[in-house]
């Protein structure tokens, strides 16, 4: 497998903001030994999240097998999850905005045939559907 570097179009204050959360995270854990440090975690977890790479590549780049790929985006985005305002926050102060951005996009999926709901006839794919609403600051 041949391994390139490559760039992510992320802000860097969005990366140190994760790193201290992760830090702060393993603290309370009391994590003793990691493959990869807390600012190389938020690392794969933002290329995963903005490039979509699959889970092998990710590995062979940061030279960790798929398995510590997986359960490391996956603490990363339960953290981040836990940090984000509940529905209730989110309409509350949505309500004191001017106006609100509104924007969906469907997300392809892997499906059979015979899974119809999941299915975009204007699309003409599998896909979940997923709708976003935001200020105009994001």
């Amino acid at each position: 497998m041949l391994v390139y570097p490559s760039g992510v179009n992320v802000s860097s204050s969005a990366l140190r903001f994760l790193v201290a959360r992760l830090k702060e995270r393993r603290r309370t854990l009391g994590t003793r030994w990691r493959r990869l440090s807390a600012g190389r975690q938020a690392l794969l977890t933002l290329a995963h999240l903005r490039n979509g790479q699959p889970y092998a590549q990710l590995a062979a780049g940061f030279g960790i097998g798929t398995t510590t790929v997986y359960r490391y985006i996956t603490e990363a985005v339960e953290l981040l999850a836990t940090l984000a305002p509940t529905l209730a926050e989110a309409v509350q102060a949505a309500s004191m905005k001017a106006y609100l951005i509104l924007d969906g996009t469907l997300l392809p999926i892997d499906r059979i045939a015979a899974d119809r709901p999941f299915f975009s006839g204007k699309l003409k794919k599998h896909g979940m559907n997923v709708q976003v609403i935001a200020d105009p600051r994001g």
